[in-house]
This record gives C-alpha cells, sequence and structure tokens, in this order.
C-alpha cells in the first residue's frame, strides 16, 4: 500500500549506498535477496535493489528474481498491461545498453525532461552504467529504456487524495479488512458514508495483519 512516490523517497534515502569491498558485490540488498551475505562477479545487484525497494515499501514484487529479463518477461506475460509507455514516478525501468544483453539494468523511474530520465539505480556507476557498485541518481537518455513496469499494487497519488464512502469503492487491498470491522460493528460510518482516507485504510488494514481485530 504505497504510493510510486513513497517507492521513490525510500529508494533516495539509499543514495550513497556502495558495496564492500569494492567490485565485490558485497551489499545489503543482496543479503535480504539471498538470506546471508553473498560476493563474486555472479550476484550483480541492481535488481535485488529494486526488489528490497518494494518489499520495504511494503508491496513486494509478484516475482522474486534477481533477473532484469525475467522480471520484464513475467510482466508481459502474466501482467501485460503493467508494462507501460507513459513513466511514473516509482515505475520500474529496464533499460538496454549498447552492447551485452537485451536487459541489463534497472531502476526506479524518478523523473523525465525532454529525452532525458532521471532514475534511482543500485549497482551503478559514472564509469559503468549497469555495474558501478553504488546506489546513485542517474540521468540518461531515455533511448536506453527497454521498458517501463508499473506494478498493480501501487497506488494512484491522486487516490491518496480521495475518501472512500462505501465498500465497494475501496481498494481492493483493504476491502475485506474494512468489511470485516463493518460485519463486527466496529467501523459504522456516518451519514455520508465511511468517509476512509487512504491513509485510514492503511492504519487498519496493518492493524487487521497484526491481529488487533481478531
Amino acid at each position: 500500500m504505497a504510493t510510486g512516490k513513497d517507492v521513490a523517497a525510500l529508494a533516495a534515502r539509499e543514495i550513497g549506498t556502495k558495496e564492500f569491498p569494492a567490485n565485490s558485490n558485497r551489499v545489503k540488498y543482496n543479503a535480504w535477496y539471498y538470506g546471508k551475505d553473498v560476493s563474486g562477479g555472479q550476484y550483480p545487484w541492481c535488481m535485488a535493489f529494486v526488489q528490497w525497494c518494494y518489499a520495504h515499501a511494503g508491496i513486494p514484487l509478484p516475482l522474486l528474481t534477481a533477473s532484469c529479463a525475467a522480471l520484464l518477461r513475467w510482466y508481459r506475460t502474466n501482467q501485460p498491461e503493467c508494462v507501460v509507455s507513459e513513466p511514473r514516478t516509482g515505475d520500474i525501468v529496464i533499460f538496454d545498453f549498447p552492447g551485452g544483453a537485451a536487459t541489463d539494468h534497472t531502476g526506479i523511474f524518478e523523473s523525465a525532461s525532454g529525452n532525458a530520465v532521471t532514475t534511482i539505480d543500485g549497482n551503478t556507476g559514472v564509469g559503468n552504467d549497469a555495474n558501478g557498485g553504488a546506489v546513485m541518481r542517474r540521468m540518461r537518455d531515455g533511448k536506453y529504456v527497454a521498458a517501463y513496469i508499473r506494478p498493480r499494487e501501487l497506488e494512484d497519488d491522486a487516490m491518496t487524495e480521495r475518501y472512500y464512502e462505501t465498500v465497494g469503492d475501496v481498494p481492493v487491498w483493504a476491502r475485506s479488512t474494512v468489511q470485516k470491522l463493518i460485519d463486527r460493528g466496529i467501523l459504522q460510518g456516518t451519514d455520508m458514508g465511511l468517509h476512509l482516507s487512504v491513509d485510514m485504510l492503511r492504519l487498519l488494514v496493518w492493524n487487521d495483519r497484526a491481529g488487533a481485530y481478531e
């Protein structure tokens, strides 16, 4: 239950993180992904960084993979509507740089200006776009973008400003919690309806997952 801006803000807080020692791929995002410290050339971590950001924003991606190609293939096969042409902040960007694989790097979209695309990437560097060893904010020509992915679980930023008056209006991720609270008489609403904001829904869902309404 996060917006694209939430994901991008979380990623931005990681700027400056580097693998240690240099050229080792030993970094906290890989440790989180593999469940242990790893190092070596077989552990590039640009996708592990994206996976980490989404998971820590509370919306883990539907395919846990360290492969850019595998994630893009999964979305094209299973949720093709999530591969979008017009990016928004927080979308996943898949890059194709000259030479090498057709999908060789990923980052989190932050903004665009003309043909320039600004992203926050893991395992990048000024001297090596796709294996530079650091989390950085990068600006590149949009011609290197292979695809933009917008996961279904991302909330529309505009939706965070509205109120939900009926169960049918409530986003799917919160609907079962709201219905449970209504059935138990905990949530009754007013003459206007439920009048629940997104922040209120998040709190209710978090409490529900913690067992507060059992």
